[in-house]
């Protein structure tokens, strides 16, 4: 595989368009081959409330039905059973450059952070820190308790890189879109992967 493989993980937090930007930026990444995707029951919720998927009818897997990208990007994408432990991302022997969950709940921050590998999710984020693999969290929630806290800084120590969704306003951002863009700067290039005309200071 020339390009990079890599897995988003979309769980049941508020954020769903920052899982839907960063999946279209990737799937025409030129420095990326192939994206896995694996979707919480819970964030299978929350695309459906957040940008209007019809999760229980629509097939996800379809990834042109729902996000801005031509046939062949879409193609670069596929969608994995979260509840499949059995899948490739489930075995460290199963290359991965990197795993990135966006958004993260608490919920599936606390399983990764206490080895409760108990969906695909947690397993891809567990092997990715036993293997020393690039992993990412974007975690949504506001405010955030001492266990929040204590669960990211036990990730942090591990090497994870905890990517919380605040935009930076020195861009003069216009739109949300402005907003949600600069955080997917932030979460890429935490994945090792660079950001064609991204925001820099200046």
């Amino acid at each position: 595989m020339s390009g990079k493989r890599i897995l988003v993980g979309i769980a049941g937090a508020s954020g769903a368009i920052y899982a839907q930007r960063l999946l279209e930026f990737l799937a025409t990444s030129t420095e990326v081959e192939e994206i896995l995707v694996t979707i919480s029951d819970a964030g299978r919720r929350v695309l459906a409330e957040e940008l209007g998927v019809a999760s229980e009818q629509q097939d996800l897997s379809d990834f042109a039905s729902w996000l801005d990208l031509s046939p062949e990007a879409a193609s670069r994408l596929r969608l994995l059973d979260v509840h499949d432990v059995g899948a490739g991302p489930a075995s460290g022997t199963f290359p991965l450059d990197a795993v990135a969950i966006v958004p993260c709940s608490m919920r599936t921050l606390a399983a990764v952070a206490h080895g409760l590998a108990d969906n695909l999710i947690a397993r891809a984020a567990d092997v990715a820190i036993k293997e020393g693999r690039r992993l990412v969290f974007c975690p949504r929630e506001t405010p955030l308790s001492a266990i929040h806290l204590e669960n990211m800084t036990r990730l942090a120590r591990l090497g994870a890189r905890i990517v919380a969704p605040s935009p930076a306003f020195y861009h003069h951002p216009k739109s949300v879109e402005d907003l949600v863009r600069f955080v997917v700067q932030k979460i890429v290039e935490q994945m090792g992967i660079g950001f064609p005309g991204g925001v820099r200071w200046q």
